[in-house]
């Protein structure tokens, strides 16, 4: 790192933090205790830099060191380490340049010599203290190279023309909007998306979940979700299964979904007559009773479930490998020689 200096002769004498800014150096020293005040250091030095014109001169350093009960020597060790405090006048926009690879590959050494034109060397102040502008290292935006950064804000996606004009609207007293300058939301690709455009990607046709598994069960005292005009009133599913299905459902989940695997033959026995497939880790009162109505009631029955038949009711029960997870098949056989026993 090149040696930094602030400026002694441009700094004046004295410096004040704003008074609207004082609720928010009360906020920062109100994160530490007492006597770890200190710690608010590089927030108020941040500060400091805002309300001295976008850069930190000795006395306001000072005053910062004073707030803090700190040695002046270890304020000033902060604010010439890190690159984020300026040591020297800066213009009303300050145009920080990212040189960084990325940005250079995309065009960055054609900006600087746009700042070079308008604005001369590097961390020179225009006559009119409007402009000036450094080279830093990467911001953070590389897929939207080249880019800058004038006071807080992000300019990207710019072309040496689009940053000349940026500077004159700058230079005439224009503020100029933030963003990229090509025909890009964000990050997006140029001209809109190309991949991922069909609605049913996203609006759930496409998979036939009529609902969301897992969401967490209403419990007393919830407010209830306001009923449309004409439509009843819709329960939550609980945190571990999904909603019920109706028994009309079950008998045409083969017809209305197309699940891979095979559905596995139900019992002749009713759940009555079944064991208590609760003893499976993983089944829950509601996932039985929705097991009981394809005709699952045994153990043996989930014992001698084939690949197919997992993966069936996995995609039946929107699953997604939780039957194999929570090892259901060996559990079952487990439960079964336990019952024959």
């Amino acid at each position: 790192m090149a040696l930094r200096r602030f400026d002694l002769e441009a700094g004046g004498e004295t410096f004040a933090f704003k008074a609207e800014t004082e609720p928010t150096i009360a906020f920062w020293l109100g994160k530490y205790p007492e006597d770890k005040k200190r710690s608010a250091v590089i927030p108020l030095l941040w500060l400091a830099q805002k309300d001295n014109n976008g850069w930190l001169s000795e006395p306001a350093m000072r005053t910062v060191a004073d707030r803090l009960e700190m040695p002046y020597i270890r304020v000033y060790e902060v604010a010439t380490f890190y690159t984020m405090f300026r040591l020297q006048p800066v213009g009303k926009n300050h145009v920080q340049l990212c040189g960084t690879t990325p940005c250079m590959l995309r065009g960055a050494n054609d900006l600087k010599k746009v700042c070079e034109k308008r604005i001369g060397k590097k961390m020179a102040v225009t006559d009119d203290g409007r402009l000036s502008w450094e080279e830093v290292e990467c911001l953070g935006a590389c897929v939207n190279a080249p880019m800058v950064q004038i006071n807080d804000y992000y300019y990207e996606d710019l072309t040496p023309e689009s940053l000349d004009e940026i500077l004159s609207r700058l230079a005439g007293g224009v503020d100029v909007p933030p963003g990229t300058f090509v025909d890009r939301q964000n990050s997006a690709p140029i001209g809109g998306a190309t991949t991922l455009k069909e609605a049913a990607l996203f609006d759930g046709s496409r998979n036939g979940v009529s609902g969301l598994p897992n969401l967490p069960e209403a419990t007393k005292g919830d407010n209830p979700e306001p009923e449309a005009k004409g439509e009843p009133a819709r329960s939550k599913p609980t945190n571990t299964d999904r909603e019920e299905p109706s028994k009309a459902t079950v008998e045409a989940a083969d017809e209305e979904v197309e699940l891979e695997g095979e559905r596995p033959a139900a019992s002749e026995a009713n759940a009555e007559g079944g064991d208590d497939l609760k003893k499976i880790k993983g089944i829950g009162p509601k996932i039985e009773k929705q097991l009981n109505e394809l005709g699952v009631n045994t153990f043996a029955q989930i014992a001698a479930w084939s690949g197919d038949n997992v993966k069936w009711v996995d995609g039946y029960l929107s699953f997604r490998g939780r039957i194999e997870r929570e090892s259901w098949i060996e559990q079952a056989k487990t439960l079964a020689s336990e019952d024959k026993s």
